[in-house]
């Protein structure tokens, strides 16, 4: 199964993803992307660009929470899950 990593701080994002029966890492500060079986990225989107689209890091798709809920992101993630 593949997995979501979620950065810190994002708690109730990764609580709303297992529920639904996301598999959530815990994003690592130093290489998120080497994590084997991320689909996708969360961020708390503290340091984004201003027009807020997603960049892609190793072709993992990162997806900006910021003024997104739960749902929100849930729905984003879902695009990348296959």
């Amino acid at each position: 199964m593949k997995s979501v990593a979620v950065e810190q701080g994002l708690t109730p994002v990764k609580q709303y993803l297992e529920e639904r029966g996301c598999q959530v890492v815990d994003m690592t500060a130093d290489q998120p992307q080497s994590q084997p079986g991320v689909c996708a990225i969360v961020i708390t989107g503290a340091d984004k660009n201003v027009m807020g689209i997603q960049t892609v890091v190793n072709n993992v798709p990162v997806i900006s929470a910021d003024g997104l809920t739960p749902e929100d992101v849930y729905h984003r993630v879902q695009e990348f899950i296959h």
